[in-house]
């Protein structure tokens, strides 16, 4: 942690989380808390709740939750230490030095150097591209694509020139080493020749991160060079895997969902063209990791892959990426033309609008490539399309969904329905062998990661933070040491014991000590958790009774178990008195 516990604290008292989300999304109060639609998943119906009393917020959809740092960090895509440092520049606080090891100071000055030197590269590009003659050559190229000053400006777009070590000089004039110019991607280092640009004779396009900081180039060259596109190489602050080109800008955009293009160039058309919700991958096949960045501002994606053949196929994978993560996704129909650029130059913006409107869900755009591979009036070609079909129909695990796809396939191909149906039926229940092994070993593999008592200690922790008068009431009965799983345990230290400090438990504050997002939704998930039952002394005290007996006996059980050198005499008789106990608050 760079700062003491008690600056984290303070920075966090000072910034309402109400306050803080009211400008990222429009509240509205409901009740003693208020609600919006989540700003991390598509939704219509409000299920966003944030509860200025916890200072924590909650989504019944997707389950997102925590504390204004824990908001700040999955928005901002920012750690925990970038957090501190903006809600502390938000409340006007002035952060002391960071407390950081020789190490992690080391560290962080040369990622600070290393965003530096990219913005110095950035700002010279744009110079030669904008101020000089010698960048007419790259302003011209822009110009033909009909690219406006305002999107070369928005973009930050440049020219490398054409000599050696141009950028080279221009980076050492400006303080930078060799090593982190080196490490940047930008220049190449050779003993006999010396340095080299990475970057000539090129049109360049600053890549940057979600927060806007630039990680990255990328360069199309002019003239028939090789390669035609190239990219910075994977640094310390840039992995290709974990990016996408204007991803910064679509999150903000008020469109549906994003626009995923194969190239850069293809997204700042798009832009230009009002679209703002375009982005691309970096040069590689689109990831899992990107998906899992779209999935925290989106779970809609729509694909404009070239309308070549590798453009197809890597549509079909995306498709896969997006269906295991359980994302919406659909396919633009692009025909006749290559790319979503050529179709807007051609085409224009209206029939672009209407494409997406009518862009083919992901299933059916399968199935439409599948179906180019027979002839269905001969009866035998159209018999093995129906099969192939029904195996991807029949994944759809949904049986609602499943039938209005079995509709819509039979109506659009003109097969009979009821046959399909029978065919789906029948895939179903045989089952694929390899898929059915995959299920299994997922199966498996959750059963062993997931420990039966966590549920049950999670529940508890939720009651007793809920009510926090049953630290007090049950202090005789249960303590810290019950809670035995990983981090409910640590938890658990933390509320036991500023309760016994302070009388109260502070949600929003035991959430600083996790620096880890996705530990802090998981904590934050006992703390925002509503109870399912009237919490009136009665239906309570049953409620507590099962639980609390089932955590002691599950304990005892384990250390039976482990044989931790008790006496079995003992626990089996502590286990016996344990199931006569009965809760009275």
């Amino acid at each position: 942690m760079f700062y003491s516990d008690d600056i984290v604290e303070e920075v966090r008292s000072r910034n309402d989380i109400v306050d803080v989300i009211s400008e990222y999304a429009g509240l509205k109060k409901a009740g003693n808390s208020y609600k919006c639609c989540c700003p991390f998943h598509s939704e219509k119906t409000p299920s966003f709740t944030v509860s200025r009393e916890k200072q924590m917020y909650h989504c019944f959809g997707c389950g997102a939750g925590g504390n204004v740092y824990t908001f700040i960090m999955k928005y901002e895509n920012f750690t925990f230490p970038e957090a501190i440092d903006f809600l502390a520049k938000r409340a006007g606080i002035t952060l002391p030095e960071k407390e950081m090891s020789p190490e992690d100071k080391k560290k962080y000055s040369r990622k600070q150097q290393m965003f530096d030197v990219n913005k110095s590269a950035a700002a010279y590009f744009h110079f030669l591209l904008t101020k000089t003659e010698r960048g007419k050559l790259g302003y011209n190229y822009y110009k033909e694509r009909g690219f406006t000053d305002e999107t070369i400006a928005k973009f930050g777009l440049g020219y490398a020139d054409i000599y050696r070590d141009d950028l080279y000089k221009y980076l050492k004039n400006k303080g930078f080493s060799d090593s982190i110019i080196k490490d940047a991607g930008l220049v190449d280092f050779d003993e006999r020749n010396g340095p080299r640009d990475k970057f000539w004779n090129r049109v360049m396009v600053p890549i940057t991160d979600i927060n806007g900081k630039i990680i990255a180039f990328g360069g199309r060259v002019l003239g028939d060079a090789k390669p035609k596109y190239l990219n910075t190489k994977e640094t310390d602050i840039f992995n290709k895997s974990r990016n996408l080109f204007a991803m910064n800008i679509a999150r903000h955009s008020r469109k549906k969902g994003v626009i995923l293009c194969e190239g850069y160039m293809d997204v700042i058309a798009m832009h230009q063209a009002g679209f703002d919700n375009a982005i691309a991958s970096l040069g590689t096949a689109f990831t899992e990791g990107q998906a899992n960045l779209i999935k925290r501002y989106t779970n809609d994606v729509y694909l404009a892959y070239d309308s070549d053949g590798a453009g197809r196929a890597a549509a079909m994978k995306a498709i896969q990426i997006l269906r295991n993560l359980e994302m919406t996704q659909r396919v633009i129909d692009l025909k006749p033309y290559k790319d979503p650029d050529e179709f807007i130059k051609n085409l224009g913006t209206e029939q672009y609008e209407e494409r997406v409107r009518n862009a083919l869900t992901g299933r059916i755009y399968e199935i439409n490539s599948i179906v180019e591979n027979y002839d269905l009036n001969n009866p035998e070609e159209k018999t093995s399309f129906m099969k192939e079909a029904s195996r991807l129909l029949a994944g759809i695990e949904d049986s609602a969904e499943r039938q209005n796809y079995i509709d819509s396939v039979a109506s659009r191909y003109y097969l009979n329905k009821d046959e399909l149906k029978k065919l789906v039926s029948a895939v179903g229940l045989s089952g694929n062998a390899a898929d059915m092994a995959a299920y299994q070993t997922r199966e498996n593999r959750s059963r062993v990661e997931t420990d039966p008592m966590e549920d049950d200690q999670k529940y508890l922790l939720t009651m007793m933070v809920n009510e926090p008068y049953l630290f007090e009431r049950l202090s005789d009965i249960i303590s810290e040491d019950d809670f035995t799983v990983d981090y409910i345990s640590d938890v658990a230290q933390c509320a036991f014991s500023e309760y016994r400090q302070t009388g109260e438990v502070n949600p929003a504050k035991i959430l600083n000590r996790y620096e880890d997002a996705e530990l802090q939704e998981k904590v934050s998930g006992i703390f925002t958790k509503e109870l399912e039952f009237d919490t009136t002394p009665s239906v309570l005290e049953k409620a507590l009774t099962d639980i609390i007996i089932k955590i002691k006996s599950n304990n005892i059980d384990r250390q039976l178990k482990n044989n931790t050198g008790l006496s079995s005499i003992e626990l089996a008789k502590k286990k016996s008195e344990i199931k006569k106990l009965k809760i009275k608050l």
